[in-house]
């Protein structure tokens, strides 16, 4: 499993949707990058000046929204995933 550095999380990104609310369905290029996913990884914190780790306030399992356009996309494993900064979370979903 890949393990995030410093104050970035491992997202997998949610599938993408084929059909519109009204039943439409969706060419490749027409759909929406997803910008909601399941945390399953985070690192050990963003580093202080003064040299002490801050804490991440994220875990794993976190249901996320992030911002649009946000992180690195990898594929691990047959796996598509998000590598991103904490402070690209705008919400968790509880």
């Amino acid at each position: 499993m890949l393990k995030p550095l410093g104050d970035r999380i491992l997202v997998q990104v949610d599938e993408e949707k084929e059909q519109t609310v009204g039943g439409i369905v969706l060419a490749n290029n027409a759909k929406e990058k997803p910008q909601s996913g399941e945390v399953v990884a985070v690192g050990a914190g963003e580093k202080a000046p003064d040299g002490k780790v801050i804490p991440m306030t994220l875990k794993k399992g976190d249901k996320v929204i992030y911002d649009k356009y946000a992180g690195s996309e990898v594929k691990y494993e047959g796996n598509k995933y998000l590598v991103m900064h904490e402070k690209d979370v705008m919400a968790v979903i509880e």
